[in-house]
């Protein structure tokens, strides 16, 4: 924080209304969304096998950096809540609408299910990955972001992911194979899928910084949570700080 920027708590901000939040959120969630149907894809590249999720899914971990970077805590708390519930209902009416008895002219059924009749089990570790992991990844970030003043986003970008990705890894696998696969084959699962999503993380670490960068001169204001309440359930934005950013300030960027 560069003393051309000025700082004021979230009870004295001015009434700011940022431009591209909700554009941003409707990216996040609809990509979210796609995740989740693309999943069962199994796909082979060379020796490798990856789920049509893991192309897309850690774009999520880069807009939960994004959103906690630029918007803070409260704002990737919010989009967070959003995916859930976004997600929660896709799942929920895609076993309501499978278990619904088919018109006799209906023949693609089988089709259907195989995209929206995904086991109970499978879209509970899902949501509960989710969950653990997105809000991990958040709570780091910020707090980082407060220990560094702000500085060596790369550092916070990765660190936050391998915290998050570890917990997403870990409660998805153990969840939806626990005690029907082998502890053996758990493990190797995580960490195929865990060091396949952080590598993402690094190779995207420069599109980050550009996003980030810009999204902060065009709302002209940086956040610090320096007393947030971290609760997933908490509500507003009390203790975070807000600064405003002056043209100085915004043509530093993010280190």
């Amino acid at each position: 924080m560069t003393s051309s920027a000025r700082a004021f708590s979230a009870l004295e901000r001015p009434d700011h209304r940022f431009k591209f939040f909700d554009s941003l959120v409707v990216i996040f969630v609809t990509i979210l969304l796609i995740s989740n149907l693309i999943g069962p894809k199994i796909c082979a590249i060379g020796p490798f096998r990856i789920s049509g999720a893991q192309l897309l899914f850690p774009i999520t971990y880069i807009f939960g950096d994004v959103f906690t970077e630029v918007y803070g805590y409260a704002g990737s708390r919010r989009a967070i809540w959003l995916g859930f519930f976004g997600s929660a209902l896709m799942a929920v009416m895609g076993l309501v609408v499978v278990w619904l008895p088919p018109a006799p002219d209906f023949k693609d059924q089988a089709a259907f299910a195989t995209v929206f009749g995904a086991v109970p089990r499978m879209i509970a570790a899902s949501l509960c990955a989710y969950w653990a992991g997105e809000f991990a990844n958040s709570f780091v970030m910020a707090k980082m972001k407060v220990w560094t003043q702000g500085k060596a986003l790369w550092m916070r970008t990765i660190g936050s992911t391998v915290v998050g990705q570890f917990v997403d890894s870990v409660v998805i696998m153990t969840l939806a194979f626990g005690f029907k696969e082998s502890w053996g084959t758990i493990l190797n699962l995580i960490f195929s899928g865990y060091v396949g999503k952080v590598l993402y993380e690094v190779v995207a670490t420069p599109g980050t910084y550009l996003v980030v960068n810009t999204l902060k001169r065009l709302e002209g204001v940086d956040v610090y949570d320096t007393d947030t309440n971290f609760s997933p359930f908490a509500k507003g934005s009390s203790g975070e700080k807000f600064v405003a950013l002056t043209p100085q300030h915004e043509s530093s960027g993010a280190d």
